[in-house]
């Protein structure tokens, strides 16, 4: 698969699309006001407990205090505490924290102010970011990503990602990480660490035990509320944890993002480091690469698909619903056999969804009603598929009895919310249209559905001014093109009466062809 990382600087931030064979699947903002980020650490104060809930309300800054529940605690926790207040002193910091003592583990089953009582200064790491009224929520269970492992201080364990299916390169593996493990830290061994060699993956533990070493140096004489330290920023994590084989360009437009970038791959993937461009023609980065023109029509409430079906895609607090409709689509004969065609170009659409907005929590999908079990089965079947390629967990259910499908998916920080709309041109604001940047493609989705449907000649009325547009050029305008590659006799006709984007299409017969 053909993967592209387009990063677009502006005054608000960096911008981040990420395309997989030319097609925007995620889209990232790092704003340059972002005060949280997931995997950010903070020394927070813990404020309040709640035995009712189990849980406590940390201080980290944020206007409201952070969530904080005993389940995310970590066993460690004890070990934590006993860190972090060890580091904070500047008479037994710096210490070998090799030689760190670690305290027993707590029990799963515990309550909170058994182990928070007297409300300490506690370390703690950004589980998700603050989400509309909630403050962020909290772990207790500090990891430090790197390209090939993660590791976890106050533990020894040592695992294996289990997307690496071959056993004796997990056994590989697994002796590599034992022989070069500092002590007092646990191993997570990557699926991007699959056939590297010893001295990848020990250079990548060196740098992340040096960052621990940086967060011991941070807490010295710290006083909570105050960050520890920050995450790498959005760019480089996305390029940690997506660079693979395929991926193969990279393009920004800033000039110091582009040198940072290219130091950054040439570090972890020298033979890649070619893939990074620097864009700088003049020419909008986003529009050169069809961006903009996929965001337009991929946000809003309708989604229209390829074929003719589209999605209604609905938000309410407690979850997402999307409705799967057949559209202008063509009955056919065998129903049950179209219904399941347009399910499932629909599942693919939604897969990307969900990536694309970043849908979280429970996602409910009323897709066209099949009767065959078979069926039902390679819907659920393909939808997991769809979704294989999404780095959120997620769990797709069989398909209810009453024709749902049930989606749960990892929710990290608000889901992605743009407004496609802008303000019409005929009613000077007083109401929406959708982006006229689609409006060419919309009219030729119709004529290509009315012509393999017998329609031999159309009549196409539009906007005097979508009507120079289509005309335009002497030897080969827009409804030419059209004639000729679906082999139509076609008539573009301008007519004041129509708003900007309106457009009707009538039959030889000089009848209305409605959808």
């Amino acid at each position: 698969m053909n993967k592209e990382l387009i990063i677009n600087t502006a005054p608000s931030g960096i911008e981040i699309a990420f395309l997989e064979d030319k097609k925007l699947v995620e889209l990232h903002n790092d704003k340059t006001d972002a005060n949280f980020a997931v995997g950010d650490l903070y020394l927070g104060k813990v404020k309040k407990l709640i035995p009712g809930l189990n849980a406590a309300f940390v201080d980290v800054g944020f206007e409201k205090d952070a969530f904080l529940h005993y389940t995310d605690l970590s066993p460690y926790i004890r070990s934590l505490l006993k860190f972090t207040e060890k580091a904070i002193d500047v008479k037994q910091n710096p210490f070998d924290f090799s030689a760190f003592d670690n305290e027993p583990e707590i029990i799963k089953t515990g309550k909170i102010n058994e182990v928070l009582g007297n409300k300490p200064n506690i370390l703690v790491q950004i589980l998700k970011e603050p989400i509309a009224a909630k403050g962020p929520r909290l772990s207790c269970e500090l990891s430090l990503p790197g390209r090939f492992v993660v590791v976890t201080p106050f533990n020894e364990i040592i695992a294996v990602s289990k997307k690496i299916h071959s056993g004796d390169e997990r056994k590989r593996l697994q002796k590599i990480v034992e022989s070069i493990r500092p002590k007092n830290f646990g191993v997570i061994v990557r699926t991007a660490a699959e056939g590297k060699s010893t001295a990848e993956l020990h250079q990548d533990l060196l740098d992340l035990v040096s960052t621990w070493k940086q967060i011991q140096e941070n807490l010295k004489s710290a006083v909570a509320p105050t960050k520890i330290l920050s995450e790498q920023d959005k760019t480089t994590s996305i390029l940690r944890d997506l660079l693979t084989e395929d991926f193969n360009k990279v393009v920004l437009n800033d000039k110091n993002l582009y040198n940072d970038t290219r130091s950054y791959i040439e570090k972890i993937a020298p033979e890649k480091k070619e893939i990074v461009t620097f864009h700088n023609n003049g020419f909008p980065l986003f529009d050169q690469y069809g961006i903009t023109k996929q965001v337009k029509s991929s946000f809003g409430k309708t989604v229209n698909l390829p074929s003719g079906a589209y999605l209604i895609i609905e938000h309410t607090e407690a979850l997402h619903v999307i409705d799967v409709n057949s559209g202008y689509k063509s009955a056919g004969n065998n129903q049950e056999q179209n219904a399941l065609e347009t399910n499932l170009e629909a599942a693919a659409e939604i897969a990307r969804q969900m990536r694309l907005r970043d849908l979280g929590g429970i996602i409910i999908v009323d897709f066209i009603d099949m009767k065959l079990p078979d069926n039902k089965k390679k819907l659920q079947d393909d939808m997991e598929v769809f979704m294989k390629g999404d780095r959120a967990r997620h769990a797709v259910l069989p398909i209810s009895k009453f024709g749902l499908m049930q989606i749960t998916r990892q929710r990290m920080k608000p889901e992605v919310n743009i407004n496609t709309s802008e303000q019409c041109p005929s009613c000077h604001g007083s109401g929406k249209v959708t982006s006229t940047l689609l409006l060419e493609d919309e009219i030729e989705n119709k004529v290509s559905y009315l012509a393999s449907s017998s329609h031999k000649t159309i009549v196409l009325s539009v906007h005097p001014i979508v009507h120079s547009h289509l005309t335009k050029g002497l030897f080969s305008p827009i409804y030419r093109k059209w004639a000729r590659k679906y082999k139509i006799k076609l008539k573009v006709l301008a007519n004041n009466n129509n708003q900007f984007t309106q457009y009707k299409f009538f039959d030889e017969n000089e009848e209305e062809i409605k959808f």
